[in-house]
């Protein structure tokens, strides 16, 4: 039988925040980039990262998870974040969260390996733009300069009081992905309106 029931359009959780995030890259002329990078797939992956398991997953995926902390290591559009010495963070294009947990847990076999889709857990934002290690400095405490903050660099830090994981993009100009909780999201593009008045 087929499933008749009525599907509402999947909504990022900032989807209404959209037209003022366009709005302020437009009137900063040129100076920051703001815009939601909705559902990209998240999956929290925990494993001994001496064991089997992690030399298998990172074949299956074409790229080894990276063991230096605080560290990104991309292959095409996925990238493995470090998070901890046991867990990392594998990022992906929408909707592909399924099939890179298939990936994994088929790679794992019988190791032990915690494998969870958090997708739905954060959204993304990305800063970008000359002045975007200044807008993201107001409230920041790290030192968010590209010499130590570099490009495949990531942390688990606060931004204008919010838990967030910040990603400094390949390449000095593509910026930073900020992941923020869903439930947080809305405040986090409020308090980055706010701070980047100086550049609109």
């Amino acid at each position: 039988m087929a499933d008749t029931a009525p599907t509402a359009p999947r909504r990022s959780p900032l989807s209404q925040a959209a037209d003022r995030l366009a709005a302020a890259t437009r009137t900063s002329g040129g100076a920051i980039r703001l815009a939601e990078l909705p559902f990209l797939a998240q999956i929290n992956v925990r494993l001994d990262a001496k064991g089997a398991a992690a030399d298998a997953i990172g074949l299956a995926l074409g790229l080894q998870l990276p063991l230096e902390p605080n560290t990104v290591v991309r292959a095409g559009q996925l990238a493995a974040l470090w998070l901890g010495p046991d867990e990392w963070l594998l990022i992906g294009t929408p909707d592909s969260q399924r099939g890179l947990e298939s990936r994994i847990r088929e790679a794992a076999g019988d190791e032990s390996v915690s494998v969870t889709d958090v997708s739905a857990q954060r959204t993304t934002l990305l800063v970008a733009g000359p002045r975007a290690h200044d807008l993201l400095a107001h409230g920041c405490a790290l030192d968010l300069h590209p010499r130590a903050f570099g490009p495949s660099r990531c942390a688990q830090t606060t931004l204008g009081r919010t838990q967030v994981v910040l990603v400094s993009r390949d390449e000095p100009r593509a910026g930073f992905w900020v992941l923020v909780r869903s439930s947080f999201a809305g405040y986090l593009v409020d308090w980055l309106l706010d701070a980047a008045r100086e550049y609109v």
